[in-house]
This record gives structure tokens, C-alpha cells and sequence, in this order.
């Protein structure tokens, strides 16, 4: 089992940056594919984005393709979500996702929240206009 805990989530203006952190416990990150999800008040949990195991191939919501940017650091055991230019539809709770259900890392099913077998608490992100 892996336990995740994210962090970095605050109020920022529109225009501004933020990086987000979801720590995972455990020896054996490097096994699972990883994802970030955001769900906003009064709407459904969606996919932001996903990172295979290695960090080599990644994919990100067309809403947050050229400003989101997903990486990981297994060494560090932690993946990350670099947000730029934040606007106001962005703000919601994102939430970190880990799975080793996927034999293998892909674009589709990677965005799927059923893959996931493990989701952290959330971290909120508040964009100001």
C-alpha cells in the first residue's frame, strides 16, 4: 500500500504560480503510475494529469495543457504539478492518485479515476480574478 499526502495548495491571483507536492510513502513508488485530479464545488472529480513510471511519458487535460506541467522524482518518492498562469476556473481541491492496476502507462486510461487505487486527501487551490 501506498499512503499519499499533497501539499502547496493556497489563495493566489490570477496570472500567478504555484507548485504542488504529493508525497507518497513506501519503498516501492517507482511501481506506481501517478495522477492529478482536481474537483471544483458542485462539480465531478476531473483529470489534470498523469505520469508514467519512469517520468517518461506524461499527459495533461486539454484545460491545462501549456500552463500544468506533471513530473516525478522516485529517489524523492514525490510527484509533482507545476501550475503557471492560474486563472479562477482552476480553483479547486487536487487531489494526488497512484495505481499499479495499468500493466503499462497510457494517455487514455491513465485519466480514468477508477484506475486508481490510491488518492490522498486533497489540497486546496484558490485562484483569485
Amino acid at each position: 500500500q501506498v499512503q499519499l499526502v499533497e501539499s502547496g495548495g493556497e489563495l493566489v491571483q490570477a496570472g500567478g504560480s504555484l507548485r504542488l507536492s504529493c508525497a507518497a510513502s513506501g519503498r516501492t513508488f517507482s511501481s506506481y503510475v501517478m495522477g492529478w485530479f482536481r474537483q471544483a464545488p458542485g462539480k465531478e472529480r476531473e483529470f489534470v494529469a498523469s505520469v508514467s513510471r519512469t517520468g517518461d511519458s506524461t499527459t495533461h487535460a486539454d484545460s491545462v495543457k501549456g500552463r500544468f506541467t506533471i513530473s516525478r522524482d522516485n529517489a524523492k518518492t514525490t510527484v509533482y504539478l507545476q501550475m503557471n498562469s492560474l486563472r479562477p476556473e482552476d480553483t479547486a481541491v487536487y487531489y494526488c492518485a497512484a495505481t499499479t492496476r495499468v500493466r503499462y502507462w497510457s494517455s487514455t486510461t491513465s485519466r480514468q479515476p477508477l484506475v486508481y487505487d490510491y488518492w490522498g486527501q486533497g489540497t486546496q487551490v484558490t485562484v483569485s480574478s
